[in-house]
């Protein structure tokens, strides 16, 4: 009894291989033999290796897009360095015209303060009324802000034609905060390319296959931001760049992403001027026809142009308003003992200086905007590419194994070209996948391992990039 045991246990592995081999050939299963198998994940990783070339060819494409943009950020900053001590100094100038003006009516003063006490709650008055009458929100705000900057406002400012002072210095302010975010994106895209670059050369190395040099010096990396270091006042103090690649920071979303919270900001930072930066603005209506008040027009005074936009951002639109105030008229023809310094030379002077000082103001507003420009339309290139070309860099580490890239594990073939071969592989150092080929293309056709290892990379790709 024993040995009848014993010989039905040898014989159990016999009977299930003869199964199997009866299940295989009702199914028409094709075998596929090791060998067979190594050769097709040979000529895979030959496909393959022609890929990651391609791939960090375009990598190097992405660094001579970002140094050719480079040498219009040097331009950039040599303009906008240019026209921004242009502007600071005439609004020195306009500055010392001012501190002049006040000196000559301090003989005046207290005549001049009595009439600025009452001009000053009728402008205000005023410019709620013309405000409320076409604005549908915000009346109490561009009071309190009026109030605000009348009171830390000289009478005889009202005069003076241009922009406030005070105005254009907030707008200063707030030209130095844009460009300084805009410095901080565009170093950190050309960090980004500079690591993926880097990455993309890692990537070279390990690879048995390719012929060096693609690149004359690969890991020669010119600077993009040191070149231009001394153009720029502050920059000099800037910390080293360190090159990483964008696949490291779990936030990345594209390089033009990283420019997209600026269009808001740009958008609030070149309104803030109103008509400095736009005169030409008009009425405009929204898709049902009615009124957008954001950018209608008041026109309480002949051609005087003030937007609801502007009043709210900027309440000091509301001074063209003075005429309409019997007692700010009085300041400017008060007299100071025989001396009327709104009718003299300062007050020309001050407003040739002011009207420098918008000048300026608008010619680097304009360069910030095609500077921020340049650098969308750069970033939209450099996501093309990318999206080609940038998962190779994300192989930095996954291409160190010395028994090759891409392994085809098991190939399970129907003798019928209506059915689908079932393909198992592995690529680089992920988890095994699995998918199908098209029963036309068998796997002794000279196709299918380029067929295979592309749709390996194909999902990798979506994984990586």
């Amino acid at each position: 009894m024993l040995m009848m045991i014993m010989m039905m246990k040898k014989k159990v592995p016999r009977s299930l291989a003869v199964v199997a081999l009866l299940l295989a050939s009702a199914n028409c299963i094709v075998p596929v033999s090791k060998e067979d198998l190594k050769q097709i994940s040979l000529l895979g990783e030959q496909y393959l290796d022609k890929q990651i070339e391609n791939a960090v060819n375009g990598v190097k494409e992405m660094k001579n897009v970002m140094e050719m943009s480079s040498e219009d950020h040097k331009r950039f900053l040599s303009a906008l360095e240019k026209t921004k001590q242009q502007k600071e100094e005439a609004l020195r100038t306009a500055q010392q015209m001012e501190a002049k003006l006040e000196q000559e009516e301090e003989v005046c003063n207290e005549t001049m303060q009595a009439l600025w006490e009452e001009c000053k709650p009728c402008l205000k008055n005023t410019c709620i009324k013309y405000y409320s009458r076409t604005c549908s929100s915000g009346s109490g705000l561009v009071g309190r802000q009026l109030e605000e900057l009348l009171n830390r406002t000289s009478p005889f400012s009202i005069w003076i034609n241009g922009e406030n002072m005070d105005v254009l210095e907030r707008e200063g302010q707030r030209q130095k905060q844009h460009f300084h975010n805009l410095e901080e994106r565009y170093s950190e895209v050309a960090d980004s390319v500079d690591g993926m670059f880097m990455d993309s050369m890692k990537v070279f190395d390990h690879m048995r296959t390719l012929q060096p040099p693609l690149f004359s010096s690969p890991f020669r990396m010119p600077s993009l931001w040191r070149e231009s270091a001394g153009i720029h006042r502050g920059l000099q103090d800037r910390p080293i760049r360190v090159a990483r690649s964008p696949f490291h920071e779990p936030d990345f979303h594209g390089f033009r992403s990283m420019f997209q919270p600026m269009m808001g900001m740009a958008r609030s930072l070149f309104g803030s001027m109103g008509s400095m930066v736009d005169p030409d603005v008009d009425t405009h209506t929204s898709g049902d026809g009615s009124v957008n008040e954001d950018v209608v027009i008041i026109k309480p005074l002949g051609d005087g142009r003030m937007t609801c936009k502007e009043i709210r951002r900027n309440s000091a639109g509301c001074i063209k308003l003075r005429d309409e105030c019997q007692k700010c008229k009085e300041i400017q023809n008060i007299d100071c003992s025989g001396n009327k310094p709104l009718q003299g030379p300062l007050k020309a002077e001050l407003e040739e200086a002011l009207a420098l000082v918008e000048r300026f103001t608008q010619e680097y507003n304009a360069l910030l905007q095609r500077f921020e420009q340049e650098m969308l339309n750069t970033s939209a290139i450099l996501d093309l590419f990318n999206s080609q070309f940038g998962w190779v860099s994300a192989l930095a580490n996954s291409t160190k194994t010395e028994d090759g890239i891409f392994h085809v594990q098991t190939v399970i073939s129907k003798d019928n070209e209506e059915e689908d071969t079932n393909v198992s592989v592995q690529l680089f150092d992920t988890p095994p996948m699995t998918f199908t080929v098209p029963g036309d293309i068998p796997w002794s056709d000279p196709k299918f391992p380029e067929v295979v290892a592309q749709e390996a990379l194909d999902r990798y790709k979506e994984s990586a990039v």
